[in-house]
Parts: structure tokens; C-alpha cells; sequence
């Protein structure tokens, strides 16, 4: 039982005992803003004062309605929503909205309306389908905002040339010759301005633009423009906020019962997409920020909802606009270093303070600057980006759709449509299968691109009775996706055509795509690992003769090799051949196949099946396979890892772990370990040795990684991983080595690394020998593997070789300063390559015991 639990709930001892691990009660806790709170605020507050008149001026609300939806929005949905440092306010993607319902039905049934739909989001909120809502198409989405940006933007250019807005884009586009041509100068010039400073502002160079881009553009844009026409004496409409007295709020809504349905479920249908969009937006900005810059909890969306509708409905009730999540102000918020939601309520109390306070300096605003703010947010909206995204997931018919719809028919009628499309596009990828067939070097080619569907299985079944009895046929998979109906199909035609006497290669792009082989044939079965390997499938080795040992061509029971007793057989010749062969068939060498004599028949011999010479792998060439495995890398791994990797480029590697293993191609590192990109700095080389410091012979690699690692990395363990069937371990046991004074060929010189862990083996204590090892240091007892028996001496020479090399660690320089200084452990580690099995040498036992990974404790 855990210390910090009483024994007894009930208990009366535990009713006046403060909390575990909190610190005593004390006085009464004072509310505290940080300091980056406070800039943060600042600098939003900047940013949403001229937008907030800008947006109510575009809906064509009294102007403060749009203080008010900014006040409420920072202090309501600040304290209440599920996203801390997201920031709510009238939003410019709500400007359609309110404007055509305020044509419609009157500004105070707009109020309404907008209670309406916030109590709708408090609906939605508790039955918490949040998430659901993040299920419409990104397109649909981004075709929104990019119709109400054109809608903004086209309604603004009108006050900017000094005139009045039509009530919708054709009418507005059908007015604009006119306007053009009875422009008024003093608007279009206070236009301009406002547009040229919000363009070059944050552009200034040097150390005063770095200095000068700490205030927003936004409000350097309208500041500027208003003093210029102060100065100036222009006469032009400004801003008018009547008295506070006036002030309408809303009333019971008017008019028809399905419009007012319509026009509520449109206001929610915004208000909280936008917002739940915001949210995870904001989530990335957070996250992508340094680690220094203060922790802040993940959104939840539910709660967000909740706030997003508290705030609407006291919003609509003080006469307010629609309130939403704010892309501009949040970003804002993120970047200035703000640390909790005490920014955005902070942000809403300047907004007050504001509108009591500073009426006089707001009337001086030229209308004609306010509209250029808009008309810029509202061309924003319309990103290039997104259209790049879009296109390159072929969904820009729903973008375009979703588009034109908002701009000539309305939002709602705009989503609608939209979601009607992409309902489509979708259904047409789904059916849209394209099946082929061909021939080439007397083999068929099936060849399936798209989704593998029931639909496509008449076409499916007609291709694959083209190929002939007895033929060799490949079917080539090229989808993500295969039902019932077309698996049946392909696994009734395999057998049938198998039984005929041909064969047949299914493939796919994809995990769980391939259909294995009958089981008679005993064909490979891919795992959901084998893409990231860049695994090929070969045709099986051909079955034994009938009283063949079938362990005698497997090579046992556990998978590894058996070449008989050591210094026997033609797995142990001496010499650089033998060194070369056991080198060649045990670590994966693939320069040249193995030149050590070899059984007929057996894996490994020439002209085997599934051998590097034999027919199986000379039918796709080495430079096919890499292509494929990077083309299937880029197409199903990539998409899934860019973020990640995209972070561990920008922050370098922090690797955790020096592993230090074989360079056989059977030992994954990555996999045996559950370890991903930027988790281990790993050195491989031919038998995982590790030179003692002055016997490199003229290779200072593995001493300069070790080095590198300890004193530059930082890594706080260091791992030794010998693996059983090590081609090096049965060269060194053959004498496959350099002697004292031959120089012999580079392999040979290399071995000579391994002769203290053949010496160690040598000096068996059991056993009573009296044979010294190679650094004339005692006899030690044997490393062993507890749970079974050693296989044979190979696998012995293996694990000796982990506890000499570590030894061998110990002497190199960096890595004893780190072993005094506790920053340091040394692990050893075997992996049985038959087993998929893997031994940790433990620390305690004498002469090391290699204990078996799930005997041990792992939650000590």
C-alpha cells in the first residue's frame, strides 16, 4: 500500500490532515497575473480594439456591439472555455453571417438569434460531440472562410472608395464600375495608408524593426491613418458610438419559425467550428513554442463548446455580436509568451476600461481605415496555402464548390453544398478502380489501382481468368482498402490457380493487403512491420527431400545457423576464406555472396532459391528494391512522421542511449527496442567491438562515436548488443584472425578486436584451468544464459565478447569520468535472432548472467 494512502478513508486521524504532497495549509490564496500574462494581454488588447470596430462596421451593427463581443469574449469564453489561450471576440468569419441576419430580421433579433445559438453550443457541449464536429472536411472548412473572405473583402472595397455596400457579392460586383468612377479621394487615401502601414510595418529591418514589431500592424495602421487625417483637416465619416444609454439589447425574435431555426443552426454551425478549429490551431502554436516558455494543458473541446456558448449568450443579451475563436488574436496571444488564460480575461478587462474611457480618441477613427483593417483580414482568409493542400489531396472541387456557394448563395446554403460534394468525391474514389493486366517475360501482371470494393469485382474476376493455367501471375495492390466480397475472390482464384500448377505473388502497398500463400506452400506472410524494412517477398526454399533433417536446412530449432562441431565442416576453414564466408552468411553482407564451399540443396548454397545468386532474388534487382522501399516510404511512412522529424530538425538530436551492436542486418535496432527517431546515436560494425584506446590500428571510429556520444550527447546509458549466428564470433573461432605479426587483409585485422573475448573463453574457472586471458588477468567463470543452456560455442564466444567489450569501455577516458561521476550506466545485452528473444546481463551476477527480458521486474 502506498504511503500517501491512509489505511482508512473513514478514518476520523485523516480529517484534518492537509493533502499529500501539497504544503500546509495557510492563508488565503491571492489571485497573482503573470508578467507574460500581462504583455500578452496588452498586445491582444491592441490587436482587437480596431478589429472589433471594423468588424461591427462590416456586419453593419451599432459599433458597440463589437466592443462588447470582445469584452465578453476575452472575459466569459476566457474563463469558462476548454482552451486556455485561445482568444474569443466578434471574428471575421462571422461577418456574412450577422450581416445578412441583421437585413433580414433587425439588429435586436440578431441579439436573439444569438442567444439562441449559444444556448444550442451549451447543448452541444454536454451531449460532447466536439470531436464530431473536427470530422467535416478540411476543405469544406477552409472553402468557407475563403467565401466569407471574398464576401468581406468585395463589400469593404465599396467603403474604401468612399461608398455604401450592396447586401450581397453579385450586387456589390455589379455597383463597383459606378463606384469606381465617383471614388472619393479623402477615403481612398486614408485607405491607402492604412494598407501601406499594415503591409510594411513588420517588415522594417534591422534592430528597429525587431524593436518597432513588437506593436501589432494592426494598430499601428489605423493610428497612423487617424492622425494623418486629423492633422490634415480631412473631412470624412468616422467613427459615431452613441451613448451607452441608447444601446440596444436583444428582444423576442420576429419572424418566420424555420428562418429563425435556419439562422440559428447557421450561427452555431460557425460560431463552433471556427472555435473548435481555433482550439486545435492553437494546440499546435503551444506546442511547436520552446519548453521554457511555460506548460499549458491541451484543449478540451467539450469545455470549449461551453464557454463558446456562455459567451454568446451574454453576449447577445447585452446587445453584443456573435462570438467565436479568433485565428489573429490567438496566435497573437501564443506568440507574446502567454502562459494562462489570465491573458485573454486580462485582455477583455482592457477592452471595458476602453470603451468607458477612451470614447473620444475611438471618434476620431475614419470609418474608410477600419474598412481597408477588414477588407486585408478578410483577403487572409482566402489562403494560398490551403488551396496548395487542398490540391495536392485532390479536394479542390470542394473547396471551389464550398467558395462559390458562400459568395453567391450563403454560408449555410455554401456548407451544404460542400459537404454534398465531398460526400461524392468520396463515394467516386471508393468505386473508381482501375484493374489491368499484361504480360511481360512470361509473367502476367494484374495490376490494381484504387479501392478493392465488391463493385469491382466482376472486372476483377474477368482480368484474372485472362491469365493462363500454369502460368507465374503477380497481382499488384496499389490501395489502402479491401472488403470481404474481393478478398474471397482473390483467395478462391489463388488456390484454384496454384492447384494448376502456377504461382501466384500477391503484393500490396500496405499492411494486411497481402494474402498469404496456402499453407502447403509454406509462402511468406508479411507482418504490419515489414513496409518500414523494406521487406521483400521471395518464393519459399524449395521443400527438403522426402528423410531430409528438416533442422539440417533451417537451421535448427531456434533458426541459427549449425555448421557442427567447431573447427569442422565447411563453415569453419581457416583462413581469410573462412573468415570472408562466416562473415558473409551470418552478418548480411550482400556485396557478394558467400565463397566458403557449401551443401548442395541448403540455404545459402548457390542457385538456392531465396540466395542472393538464386533466381528468386535475381528477379528484382538490389536498385529496384531500394527504389520501392523508399517510393512505399514516402507514400504511408513520411506523412505520418514529417511533424516529428520536422521538430527534431529544427531542436537536434537528444538521444538518450549509446547502442552499440553488429552490423548484421538481422539486428533491427529500432525494433528490438521499441525506439524511435532520435532515441538511440548507434554504432555498428562487424562483431560490435570495442578497440581498447591505442590498439585502433589506425581506426579511431568507434573511440570518436564513444566520445561523441558521452561528452557531446550527453547520453545517460551505454549498450553492448552481441546477437547469436554472429558471422565475426565463427570467423574468430576458426581462426579467420591476423596473426601477431601478418597484416593480413583488413577483415583479418579487424578480428584481432575479438581475441580477449577468445581468450576469456578460454579461461574456464569451473573448470579448474589455469590458462590466463588475454591481459594475463585471473580466470573468470564463463557468461551464461539463464533460463536454458549455451547452444554451442559460437553463441558462448557471443556473450563473452558483451562482457569484454564493456570492459574495453571502461578504459576509454570520457566514458570513466562519466562512470565516477554517476551520469554513466553500461548495459550488456544478447539477442537471439530465432527467438526474437532478448538477454540483459545483470550487474550483480558473477561472471555474467544474460537473464531473460520478461523475467524481469519492470515496474521495480
Amino acid at each position: 500500500m502506498s504511503a500517501c494512502v491512509p489505511a482508512r478513508a473513514d478514518s476520523a486521524r485523516t480529517k484534518h490532515v492537509h493533502p499529500p504532497h501539497s504544503p500546509p495549509p495557510g492563508g488565503s490564496r491571492r489571485f497573482r497575473v503573470a508578467g507574460a500574462d500581462v504583455s500578452a494581454a496588452v498586445a491582444v488588447f491592441l490587436i482587437a480594439l480596431p478589429l472589433s470596430l471594423g468588424i461591427a462596421l462590416a456586419t453593419g451593427a451599432p459599433l458597440q456591439a463589437g466592443l462588447v463581443a470582445a469584452a465578453v469574449g476575452g472575459i466569459v469564453a476566457g474563463r469558462i472555455g476548454g482552451c486556455p489561450l485561445q482568444v474569443s471576440g466578434p471574428a471575421a468569419g462571422l461577418t456574412v453571417v450577422t450581416a445578412d441576419l441583421i437585413q433580414r430580421y433587425g439588429w435586436r433579433t440578431t441579439c436573439a438569434i444569438t442567444v439562441l445559438a449559444g444556448l444550442a453550443q451549451l447543448g452541444l457541449g454536454c451531449l460532447r460531440v466536439a470531436r464530431s464536429a473536427l470530422a467535416v472536411s478540411p476543405a469544406i472548412v477552409h472553402g468557407m472562410l475563403a467565401g466569407i473572405g471574398v464576401t468581406i473583402a468585395v463589400a469593404q472595397l465599396h467603403i474604401v472608395l468612399g461608398g455604401t455596400p450592396q447586401s450581397s457579392v453579385p450586387d456589390n460586383l455589379v455597383a463597383l464600375p459606378a463606384q469606381l468612377a465617383n471614388l472619393h479621394p479623402a477615403d481612398l487615401a486614408v485607405s491607402v495608408l492604412t494598407l501601406t502601414l499594415l503591409l510594411l510595418w513588420p517588415r522594417i529591418p534591422g534592430r528597429a524593426g525587431q524593436v518597432l514589431g513588437r506593436l501589432p500592424a494592426a494598430l499601428i495602421a489605423v493610428a497612423g491613418a487617424t492622425a494623418v487625417a486629423a492633422l490634415t483637416g480631412l473631412i470624412l465619416p468616422k467613427v459615431d458610438l452613441p451613448s451607452w444609454s441608447s444601446h440596444a439589447l436583444a428582444a423576442l425574435p420576429d419572424g418566420p419559425v424555420l428562418g429563425l431555426v435556419a439562422a440559428v443552426l447557421t450561427t452555431t454551425l460557425v460560431c463552433s467550428v471556427q472555435s473548435l478549429l481555433g482550439a486545435v490551431a492553437v494546440d499546435k502554436l503551444v506546442a511547436a513554442r520552446p519548453a521554457q516558455a511555460g506548460h499549458v494543458k491541451r484543449s478540451d473541446l467539450d469545455r470549449e463548446l461551453l464557454g463558446q456558448g456562455a459567451a454568446n449568450i451574454v453576449s447577445g443579451s447585452l446587445g453584443g455580436l456573435p462570438v467565436a475563436g479568433v485565428a489573429v488574436r490567438s496566435s497573437a496571444n501564443v506568440a507574446a509568451g502567454a502562459v494562462s488564460r489570465n491573458s485573454t480575461m486580462l485582455h477583455g478587462v482592457l477592452v471595458v476600461i476602453a470603451t468607458l474611457l477612451l470614447v473620444p480618441a475611438l471618434e476620431l477613427i475614419p470609418l474608410a481605415s477600419l474598412a481597408a483593417l477588414v477588407m486585408a483580414v478578410g483577403l487572409k482568409m482566402v489562403s494560398l496555402n490551403h488551396i496548395r493542400t487542398v490540391t495536392r489531396h485532390r479536394e479542390v472541387l470542394v473547396y471551389a464548390v464550398t467558395t462559390g456557394g458562400v459568395v453567391f448563395l450563403g454560408v449555410l446554403e455554401g456548407v451544404a453544398l460542400g459537404i454534398a460534394v465531398a460526400v461524392g468525391v468520396a463515394l467516386h474514389r471508393l468505386t473508381r478502380t482501375r484493374i489491368t493486366h499484361h504480360e511481360a517475360e512470361g509473367v502476367h501482371h494484374v495490376h490494381v489501382r484504387g479501392q478493392l470494393t465488391f463493385l469491382a469485382v466482376p472486372r476483377l474476376s474477368r482480368l484474372l481468368h485472362q491469365v493462363p493455367q500454369g502460368a507465374d501471375a503477380v497481382v499488384e495492390l496499389d490501395g489502402s482498402f479491401m472488403d470481404h466480397a474481393a478478398y474471397e475472390t482473390l483467395q478462391d482464384w489463388q488456390k484454384t490457380h496454384t492447384a494448376q500448377g502456377g504461382s501466384v505473388d500477391i503484393s500490396g502497398r500496405r499492411p494486411g493487403t497481402r494474402i498469404s500463400e496456402p499453407a502447403e506452400t509454406e509462402g511468406c506472410r508479411c507482418r504490419p512491420w515489414t513496409p518500414w524494412r523494406n521487406h521483400q517477398c521471395d518464393r519459399p526454399p524449395a521443400a527438403p527431400p522426402p528423410g531430409t533433417d528438416r533442422q539440417a536446412t533451417t537451421g535448427g530449432p531456434r533458426g541459427r545457423s549449425r555448421s557442427g562441431p567447431v573447427g569442422k565442416g565447411p563453415g569453419t576453414a581457416s583462413g581469410t576464406a573462412a573468415a570472408e564466408t562466416a562473415v558473409h552468411k551470418t552478418t548480411g553482407g550482400t556485396t557478394a555472396p558467400a565463397t566458403g564451399p557449401s551443401t548442395p540443396g541448403a540455404p545459402g548454397a548457390p542457385g538456392t532459391p531465396g540466395t542472393p545468386d538464386g533466381p528468386a532474388r535475381s528477379a528484382r534487382p538490389a536498385g529496384g528494391e531500394l527504389a520501392r522501399g523508399i517510393s512505399a516510404f514516402h507514400r504511408n511512412t513520411a506523412p505520418l512522421m514529417r511533424r516529428e522529424l520536422a521538430r527534431l530538425a529544427r531542436e537536434g538530436q537528444q538521444p538518450s542511449q549509446l547502442f552499440l551492436t553488429c552490423a548484421d542486418s538481422r539486428v533491427v535496432t529500432s525494433m528490438i527496442t521499441s525506439s524511435g527517431p532520435g532515441d538511440l546515436f548507434v554504432v555498428r560494425n562487424v562483431g560490435n567491438f570495442v578497440p581498447l584506446p591505442g590498439q585502433e590500428s589506425g581506426d579511431d571510429s568507434v573511440a570518436a562515436a564513444i566520445e561523441y556520444a558521452v561528452d557531446v550527447l550527453k547520453v545517460r546509458s551505454l549498450t553492448v548488443c552481441g546477437h547469436s549466428g554472429c558471422g565475426a564470433m565463427q570467423a574468430l573461432l576458426g581462426a579467420g584472425h591476423a596473426g601477431p605479426g601478418d597484416r593480413g587483409t583488413p577483415l583479418q585485422r579487424w578480428l584481432r578486436h575479438g581475441l580477449p573475448s577468445l581468450d576469456r573463453v578460454h579461461a574456464d574457472a569451473d573448470a579448474g584451468s589455469d590458462a590466463a586471458d588475454h591481459t594475463g588477468s585471473r580466470p573468470r567463470p564463463r557468461p551464461r544464459l539463464a533460463g536454458r543452456g549455451i547452444a554451442d560455442a559460437a553463441e558462448q564466444l557471443c556473450l563473452a565478447n558483451v562482457v569484454q567489450q564493456l570492459e574495453h569501455l571502461r578504459a576509454h577516458a570520457s566514458v570513466a569520468r562519466a562512470l565516477r561521476s554517476g551520469d554513466l550506466e553500461l548495459h550488456g545485452m544478447y539477442f537471439d535472432v530465432g527467438e526474437a528473444q532478448s538477454y540483459l546481463l545483470a550487474q550483480d551476477a558473477e561472471g555474467g548472467v544474460f537473464e531473460l527480458v520478461p523475467g524481469i521486474d519492470l515496474t521495480a
